[in-house]
């Protein structure tokens, strides 16, 4: 007669406790199979993004550099390799160095007048109580919603010298004497295209700049204006720390699309005029490669573009970059 024991208390049942047999997993764990297949699934949906990226992006950047060392206008089967003549050619063409120094004007005038505008009317939008701020926040995004050639044939209205928006304000006000040909002077026109590109973009960032600043807890501002703190103060201790991040992609984001920004308005507005004094890097890459067949000149044109929007983007990154604050 076999006589069944029953465990003392608080021991185990070790029979139980033993590993599953070979061949079973646990609940959670993942074969090597399994992950094998996720792999190629992720891979496969990858495969079409890296044929497009390689296609559009990758070959033409490729042939950009490439054809840099020809000397060729762009139709003809002749092609003749110069190695680097065309970049010493370069450094003695005025034109370009003017269209180089136009360009650089540009960059610098509209994006420290547009992350300046865009901050200061953000932090106006988000904490200060005012009327109809949904109205003005719609108001001021509509110009991005707008295409860009529309925006230039708007301001190009607005600086006609005879029927003109702004000379017929002057008029009005018995300015006469500060009338001016806007996109004709040599003096102006630069500033006249600066204006445009503000226009066109500050409604953007400022929203941006709004979603970043609306999420900073209203406590901090409560706290520090009990220490005293003016609006300013709290703008620059708190406000500004806080959304810096944002702040850091949106300036490197602005100064790439900058440089394509600049050469869509000059081209629409005054197409480099006049006598070169508006023209951008963009702008004369296009007369020479495709207006003045020299298509070759014009590649070594577009080499020195990307290599000047990537060191800026490099620099602007290097100068901004801070450990992030949380709150």
């Amino acid at each position: 007669m076999t006589t069944l024991s029953t465990p003392p208390p608080g021991s185990t049942n070790r029979t139980s406790e033993q590993a599953p047999p070979d061949g079973s997993s646990r609940r959670g764990a993942r074969s090597p199979a399994h992950r094998r297949g996720n792999t190629g699934f992720v891979l496969a949906c990858l495969l079409p993004a890296l044929v497009l990226f390689a296609v559009f992006m990758v070959i033409p950047t490729v042939n950009v550099f490439r054809t840099s060392l020809y000397t060729w206008g762009g139709f003809s089967p002749d092609k003749r390799f110069v190695g680097l003549d065309n970049f010493r050619h370069l450094l003695d063409d005025e034109q370009f160095v003017r269209a180089f120094q136009n360009t650089v004007a540009l960059l610098v005038v509209v994006t420290v007048v547009t992350m300046g505008l865009g901050l200061f009317l953000a932090a106006i939008m988000t904490r200060q109580r005012l009327r109809g701020r949904n109205l003005y926040r719609f108001v001021l995004y509509i110009p991005n919603v707008l295409s860009v050639v529309v925006i230039a044939a708007i301001f190009s209205a607005v600086y006609d010298q005879k029927n003109g928006l702004l000379n017929g304000t002057l008029r009005l006000l018995s300015l006469d004497g500060l009338q001016q040909v806007w996109l004709g002077n040599q003096k102006l026109v630069l500033y006249s295209v600066a204006i445009a590109m503000v226009w066109q973009s500050l409604g953007y960032y400022m929203v941006l700049y709004m979603a970043g600043m609306s999420s900073i807890p209203e406590e901090l501002y409560e706290a520090s204006a009990l220490d005293g703190a003016c609006a300013t103060r709290q703008f620059f201790a708190i406000t500004l720390p806080l959304i810096w991040q944002s702040l850091r992609t949106t300036l490197t984001f602005f100064v790439m699309s900058a440089v394509n920004l600049s050469f869509v308005l000059v081209r629409a507005m005054t197409g480099g005029g006049p006598d070169g004094s508006s023209d951008v890097l963009l702008n004369y890459m296009y007369k020479q490669a495709y207006t003045n067949s020299s298509y070759g000149y014009g590649m070594a044109i577009g080499v020195v573009i990307f290599a000047f929007s990537f060191l800026v983007s490099l620099l602007v990154s290097r100068a901004t970059r801070r450990e992030p604050l949380q709150f």
